[in-house]
């Protein structure tokens, strides 16, 4: 009989005791968590509290002072009719001297304060061409800005502004970011006013998109529209990971994907302006596509085909030619027409890199003495 007691409180009281226990502790821990709506819980499910805060407003804080609106104003000559400019047809006419007239373009943006002296980084395309740039800031204040340097390539320009006490952005590197990471854009969109949108990044090192010579972008669903070029996108410290500068879209308008050039890549453009007045980057002077030949003809995987040189170029000099195929470049598998043409730009000019070709259906090694990329090439897309 004893026996059969001692086995009673095993199986049934000992169980019940640590049930009791286990709904004490839960009880407990939902009374400390303050971000729970019980009323929305399935009754015995477990609750478990957001990870990600209420509100970004202290990044939004810590970013936004630094993001300026840009306005801009072009001078074009309007055409008129050539009859007015002669003479004869104007005394006959009794027709009074007229001074010529402007057509004045006024077009808006936004940048980004990334130095307390005053400097300003926008896209270039958003002050290309323009004979006034004004710089207006989230405190009232208003300065006129000169250009110390663009970059087309980039679709990157550096303004510079004389006022005191200017806020200062902080910028992160773009490299630890991740795919699902949270963002805010915050720029002038449609001249509006400051404006902040959130979202996440879609996808990171997006190229071949037409955008820009030189295409690493940041993809993000933060709501970017006309007027946001040039501004900021920021992570959830406030911290600058890039600097919006275009969106895919069939209407014009927002439809889920922006793309930004990414903090590092600005940072190595600005010093080059503010240093060289331009952007050195290394140049090799082919012309390439790209061939998918899964292994075929023992050729690679992933290599270019040369399809053009230019002439004395840093290429044409070193004795290749146009049908050789590119496999490896400093021993590294190639790894894309975008991608590898962007690991030469990043090399310094004078510096020598090694390419590893198929000619005929032989393996030859050539060395490239790597050149300085001409500006004007820029101008010739």
């Amino acid at each position: 009989m004893k026996k059969n007691w001692m086995h009673v409180c095993r199986s049934f009281i000992w169980p019940s005791l640590t049930g009791v226990a286990i709904g004490v502790a839960l009880l407990g821990w939902n009374q400390h968590t303050p971000f729970v709506e019980e009323a929305h819980a399935a009754p015995g499910s477990l609750i478990v509290p957001p990870t990600g805060p209420a509100s970004y407003a202290d990044a939004v804080e810590h970013a936004a002072p630094a993001v300026v609106n840009i306005y801009t104003r072009t001078y074009q000559r309007a055409p008129a009719n050539p009859m007015l400019n002669d003479p004869v047809f104007r005394r006959f006419f009794n027709m009074p001297d007229s001074p010529n007239r402007d057509r004045i373009q006024s077009s808006l943006g936004s940048g980004v304060i990334i130095d307390g002296k005053g400097y300003v980084v926008t896209n270039h395309h958003v002050i290309r061409g323009a004979d006034e740039i004004k710089v207006a800031l989230r405190d009232g204040r208003e300065a006129d800005a000169k250009v110390i340097g663009s970059d087309q390539d980039a679709d990157l320009a550096l303004l510079k502004i004389d006022l005191p006490n200017l806020p200062v952005i902080e910028t992160t590197d773009d490299s630890k970011a991740r795919i699902g990471d949270v963002v805010l854009a915050i720029g002038n969109p449609f001249g509006v006013g400051q404006t902040v949108t959130m979202g996440i990044i879609s996808a990171i090192g997006r190229s071949q998109l037409g955008l820009s010579a030189f295409e690493r972008f940041i993809q993000t669903d933060a709501a970017i529209n006309p007027g946001n070029s040039g501004g900021a996108l920021v992570d959830v410290r406030g911290r600058l990971i890039g600097i919006n500068t275009a969106i895919f879209s069939k209407s014009g308008g927002y439809q889920g994907i922006g793309f930004a050039i990414p903090a590092n890549m600005v940072n190595m453009v600005v010093k080059d302006l503010i240093k060289y007045g331009e952007v050195i980057r290394g140049w090799l002077g082919v012309e390439t596509q790209e061939l998918k030949t899964e292994g075929a003809n023992n050729i690679p995987a992933d290599a270019l085909l040369i399809t053009g040189l230019y002439r004395n170029g840093p290429a044409h000099v070193a004795g290749l030619r146009p049908g050789d195929i590119i496999t490896r470049i400093n021993g590294k598998p190639v790894m894309g027409n975008n991608y590898s043409m962007f690991e030469v730009s990043q090399m310094k000019p004078g510096s020598s890199i090694q390419l590893d070709i198929l000619r005929d259906q032989r393996t030859l090694s050539v060395n490239v003495s790597v050149g300085k990329r001409p500006n004007t090439l820029a101008e010739d897309q």
